[in-house]
């Protein structure tokens, strides 16, 4: 099983949205995984055992995990795109 972290500024609503499809991509191509979605200030002392981190804001620190941002699932844009990311990182 697969551990990704889903990060947003409250750990609520935008973070939902990318949880969200991201669960759907992997059910879609069965791959099993664990959400943990959390606030980006929460990120650094959830690393243990993550395989990625998706967040829906910019972030600038290496956490020495793959990362995938999470914008393009709020806004529509450039969606197939970050599918491919997440699954080139789960696979």
């Amino acid at each position: 099983m697969k551990k990704i972290i889903v990060a947003c500024g409250g750990a609520v609503a935008t973070s939902t949205v990318a949880a969200n499809a991201i669960k759907e991509l992997c059910a879609k191509h069965n791959i099993p995984i664990e959400i943990l979605q959390i606030r980006m200030t929460e990120i650094e002392s959830n690393l243990d055992g993550v395989d990625l981190i998706v967040t829906t804001m910019r972030i600038k620190k290496d956490f020495g995990k793959p990362y995938v941002n999470g914008m393009p699932f709020l806004s529509g844009i450039n969606v197939e795109a970050a599918e491919e990311k997440i699954l080139s990182y789960l696979r």
